[in-house]
C-alpha cells in the first residue's frame, strides 16, 4: 500500500471516472445564480451521495424505532444495523474491537470527552499537554477549560513559514510532565500533513499519550490506528461524505476501561437505584441517550461509497487536481499561498493583495464559486502568520480540473474588480 503522513491508501479498484462520480450527488444537478456549482469547501463539510441520502431516508421511512431497548422486530433488526455500522467503522480505521469505537456528534464532541473524562481523572497540577501551532479551536478550548480547573499547563509545539511541523522542536519540549500530545492530522488551515507516525513514536518514548485530531485526514485515505499506535483519533461524518451530526471517537480499550463516563442517561448503566448507578461496559457507557441512529448508519454508507470508489483512487485524484491548482494560481497577480508545508492535503490557503478575503469569497461566489473565507475556527495560525483571515479552496473526490479553471478565472475577476 501507498502511504502518505501516516495515512495510507487502500487498493486501486478501477479508473477514477469523476463525471460517474459527480452524478451520484443531487446537489451537482442545480445552478448557483445561473452558474454551474463548483464546491471547493470540502474540508469545511462535504457534500452526501445519494447512496448515504438514501441510506437515512429508507432508515426513517422503513426501518425506524428505537434501539438498544426494545423487544420487537423493528428495534432489533435497527439496533443490528446501527451496530454494524460500528463494525464498518472499526474496520474502516483498522481498531481491535468494536468496544473502541464510541459514536459521538462529532469530533468536537470526542475531544472533549477525552478532556472531561479520562483529563479530569488522569491529569493534575503541573502535568503538560503539548498542542500544535495548526490546532483547530476544538483541539485548543476544551484543554482551556481543563486547564482551569486542573491547572495543568499547555505548551504549543512550533511551525516554520511554510507550514511544516517542527518535529526537532517538538521532541525538545517533551518531557516526563508532558502527559497529553494532543495533535492535528491534517492542518484544515493550512493542508499541511504532520508527521504523525513519528509524533507518536516520540510521545509515546516520553510516556505520554497522544489524541489525534483525524477529521481533515481520513477524506483523503484510510487511516489504521494500531498501525500508528494513536491512543486517541477523532474524527467527524460530515468531512467524510456523510450526515452531520455523527463521529467517532476512537480510544484503545485499555484507556476507555479507566476512563469515567462522560454523561448520564439512558443505555449508559446497568442498573440505577436512588443509593447507586452502575454503568454499562464499552462502548455504550459513552452513549448516553438516544444516538444518532441514521446518523451512524449513513455514516457507515459514506464509508462504504468512499471504499467501493478506491481510496488510492481517491487519494491519486486529489493529489492531482492540488498539483494542477497549485500550477494554475501562478497566474494571479498577487496571489498569496499561505502554507507550502512540503507534505500538503488539498487544502490551499491564500490571500489576494488587491482584496480582502471576504471579498474574494463574495465575488466568487457570484460565478456559483463556494470558497471558505475567515479564520477556520484556527485563530492561533492567523495570528502566527500576522494575519486576520484567508480564503480556502478545498478539494474533494467530486472535484475536476474544470473547478479549478473556474476558481481561477475568478481570481483573476477579483483583481479587474479591485484594479
Amino acid at each position: 500500500m501507498a502511504e502518505s503522513g501516516g495515512v495510507i491508501m487502500g487498493n486501486v479498484t478501477h479508473n477514477y471516472n469523476v463525471e460517474a462520480i459527480r452524478s451520484e450527488f443531487p446537489i451537482f444537478e442545480q445552478k448557483i445564480y445561473g452558474k454551474p456549482l463548483t464546491f471547493l469547501d470540502s474540508a469545511a463539510s462535504a457534500q452526501k451521495p445519494q447512496k448515504v441520502i438514501d441510506a437515512i431516508n429508507d432508515c426513517y421511512a422503513n426501518e425506524y424505532s428505537n434501539i438498544h431497548r426494545g423487544g420487537y422486530f423493528l428495534s432489533q433488526a435497527l439496533t443490528a444495523k446501527y451496530e454494524a455500522a460500528r463494525e464498518t467503522v472499526r474496520d474502516h480505521i483498522g481498531a481491535k474491537s468494536s468496544k473502541e469505537i464510541i459514536f459521538v456528534r462529532g469530533a468536537t464532541e470526542a475531544i472533549n470527552l477525552v478532556a472531561q473524562s479520562w483529563g479530569r481523572k488522569f491529569l493534575k497540577g503541573g502535568d503538560e499537554i503539548i498542542l500544535s501551532q495548526m490546532e483547530h479551536h476544538s483541539n485548543i478550548v476544551p484543554w482551556q477549560i481543563l486547564r482551569e480547573e486542573k491547572d495543568i499547563i499547555l505548551t504549543v509545539s512550533p511551525i516554520d513559514d511554510k507550514g511544516n511541523f517542527l518535529l526537532n522542536e517538538y521532541e525538545k519540549l517533551l518531557s516526563e510532565k508532558t502527559k497529553l500530545v494532543a495533535i492535528t492530522h491534517v492542518s484544515n488551515a493550512l493542508g499541511t500533513i504532520t508527521p504523525i507516525r513519528e509524533i507518536i513514536k516520540l510521545a509515546h518514548n516520553a510516556g505520554a499519550r497522544v489524541l489525534v485530531d483525524g477529521c481533515q485526514a481520513l477524506p483523503h485515505g484510510n487511516v489504521n490506528v494500531v498501525d500508528l499506535d494513536a491512543d486517541f483519533y477523532v474524527f467527524s461524518g460530515h468531512k467524510m461524505y456523510g450526515p452531520t451530526g455523527v463521529g467517532i471517537l476512537y480510544g484503545k480499550q485499555e484507556l476507555l476501561d479507566v476512563m469515567p463516563p462522560y454523561q448520564g442517561g439512558g443505555d449508559m448503566i446497568r442498573s440505577v437505584t436512588f443509593e447507586k448507578t452502575t454503568f454499562n461496559n464499552l462502548p455504550h457507557k459513552f452513549e448516553a441517550g438516544t444516538p444518532h441512529i441514521a446518523g451512524g448508519i449513513g455514516f457507515a454508507a459514506a464509508i462504504e461509497y468512499m471504499c467501493a470508489i478506491g481510496l488510492d483512487n481517491i487519494h491519486r485524484h486529489e493529489k492531482k487536481l492540488l498539483d494542477y491548482a497549485l500550477e494554475k494560481v501562478k497566474e494571479v497577480d498577487g496571489f498569496e499561498l499561505r502554507g507550502q508545508a512540503d507534505d500538503m492535503a488539498g487544502i490551499i490557503s491564500f490571500t489576494m493583495k488587491a482584496a480582502h478575503p471576504h471579498d474574494i469569497g463574495t465575488i466568487l461566489d457570484q460565478d456559483g464559486i463556494a470558497i471558505r473565507t475567515g479564520h477556520h475556527c484556527a485563530q492561533p495560525i492567523m495570528d502566527f502568520m500576522d494575519i486576520p483571515a484567508t480564503a480556502r479552496a478545498s478539494f474533494g473526490l467530486y472535484n475536476t480540473k474544470e473547478d479549478i479553471d473556474r476558481f481561477v478565472a475568478g481570481l483573476h475577476k477579483v483583481n479587474r474588480i479591485f484594479a
